[in-house]
């Protein structure tokens, strides 16, 4: 595994660069987080395969790719500074960074948002508001006084902002908003994925005064509470298509199977990458299909 990383380093730049800082604070891994949901809203408000390929499918999915997790995970960082001392993730080589006080960050982090806002006069009022609700879910989490993040509970609601990408890609293909069910269904899931990232960061939130829905409730019933995100959010995606509530009960499977063979939690958080591109595979080639053969 070693031999593997040593072998992708040399194709990304060093987290001691500008460029490479900027690179990993953007989380890499996760760039399928706010751009698969794109893909997804675009195949299924499509009537024809070439609406997937329109130019402003295209550019809303490389501006989610990029720029928009700039956005998001560079207000987390900015106003994380304090509290990310304690955080071992944040000294993990290839995984992600420790925000250092460079003024470029606060810089990027207003270039992306500003970025975003081009998309304004050529969207729909529908994709306006996913847009909208995307950027202050994003900063609320984040930014006090809001700052959800600390709010048990709260925390977890706010991030089913991941599935506004979505909404803002149907929106601006469809002219109007997916089924609301669906979005629905999304948020929860999104919900139960946002619970589970804190579970490995307990100790250290707990070290940093940081009070979230996982510090409060512990690792066992935080994992018991993603389950419960994830059963609901099959079934009322069942309600939406059988197939769908199919494909979400494996988030269920999983976190039963983490229990079951005592995975630690902080290891299999970075399985999740591929699960959802698995996850957002099927999605996908599911709405493919109802446009060729519906």
């Amino acid at each position: 595994m070693s031999d593997v990383r040593d072998h992708l380093d040399r194709f990304v730049p060093s987290a001691q660069t500008r460029l490479g800082y900027l690179f990993w604070l953007s989380r890499p891994r996760f760039w399928l987080y706010l751009a698969g949901p794109v893909i997804v809203g675009v195949v299924y408000a499509a009537e024809t395969i070439s609406e997937f390929f329109g130019p402003l499918a295209v550019m809303l999915f490389l501006y989610f790719l990029v720029p928009a997790n700039l956005f998001l995970y560079g207000v987390n960082d900015l106003f994380d500074a304090e509290i990310d001392q304690y955080n071992p993730k944040k000294s993990e080589v290839g995984k992600e960074v420790r925000y250092t006080g460079d003024a470029t960050v606060t810089v990027v982090v207003g270039a992306s948002a500003a970025v975003g806002l081009a998309f304004v006069p050529v969207l729909p009022p529908t994709a306006l508001a996913g847009l909208a609700g995307f950027y202050v879910l994003g900063a609320a989490y984040s930014v006090p006084p809001l700052r959800l993040k600390t709010t048990p509970l709260l925390d977890s609601l706010s991030n089913g902002l991941y599935v506004l990408p979505a909404v803002v890609a149907y929106g601006a293909v469809a002219g109007s908003l997916p089924p609301l069910l669906a979005v629905a269904g999304g948020w929860v899931w999104a919900m139960g994925m946002h619970t589970f990232s804190a579970i490995p960061d307990i100790e250290p939130d707990r070290a940093a005064g940081i009070r979230t829905t996982a510090t409060v409730l512990g690792e066992r019933p935080t994992l018991a509470y993603c389950a419960g995100c994830w059963l609901l959010a099959a079934v009322v995606m069942g309600v939406v298509h059988p197939l769908l509530g199919a494909l979400f009960l494996v988030y269920l499977l999983f976190v039963a199977g983490i229990v079951a063979l005592d995975v630690d939690v902080a290891r299999a958080y970075w399985w999740f990458p591929v699960v959802n591109t698995l996850a957002g595979m099927a999605l996908t080639l599911g709405g493919i299909w109802e446009v060729l053969y519906a």
